[in-house]
């Protein structure tokens, strides 16, 4: 077997175990983010941003009376601040969305009359830690997803060899043909 026959089939032997390996994960990631892609387009992946009262920003309540209005709820997941996670603040739609560290949970508050206006669950979150590996714990998502991305980046060079090697071999075998058929030596490529 010559030099290049050995190095394809190496090669072809890592990008068939590391596809064969990465297949599930690659998978899941790929369905995963075609979901959080499409989140907004659909309620059941992700509340719909409700829209609050009419008025101008004068008139928004301050953080101290949002997170009273979601302390008084009186909701597992929203007991301190310890239990909120963020706040993202949609002025246009005067609300605020106000998400908990716990169970994928979200409340909508009007930032005009401090009033919750829906709590509910975010399964998109859900999705967006199983995609980045979050899910499976700090491990998996450390170290694991990093060398998923490794992997798939070699998947891309020797996909690429594979892809090229056979044309070039091909190109230098017509060209060796070309040279002996005009009756000249090959010349050496660089």
């Amino acid at each position: 077997m010559s030099k290049s026959s050995r190095r394809y089939r190496l090669f072809w032997d890592v990008h068939k175990w590391i596809g064969i390996t990465l297949s599930l994960v690659l998978a899941m990631i790929a369905v995963t983010g075609l979901l959080l892609l499409v989140k907004k387009d659909f309620g059941a992946l992700q509340p719909p941003t409700l829209r609050g009262a009419e008025g101008g920003s004068e008139r928004f309540v301050s953080l101290q009376d949002l997170f009273a209005a979601v302390f008084a709820e009186g909701h597992p997941d929203f007991e301190t601040l310890d239990d909120i996670d963020r706040v993202d603040f949609r002025p246009g739609k005067r609300i605020h969305k106000v998400r908990s560290r716990h169970n994928h949970r979200e409340m909508q508050v009007d930032a005009v009359t401090g009033v919750v206006l829906v709590t509910d669950w975010r399964p998109s979150d859900l999705i967006e830690s199983i995609h980045d590996g979050s899910f499976f714990g700090d491990f998996v998502h450390d170290y694991f997803m990093p060398l998923v991305a490794a992997g798939l980046l070699l998947l891309v060079a020797t996909g690429l060899y594979l892809w090229l090697a056979p044309l070039l071999r091909k190109r230098r075998k017509k060209k060796l043909q070309r040279s002996e058929r005009s009756g000249s030596a090959p010349t050496a490529s660089t």
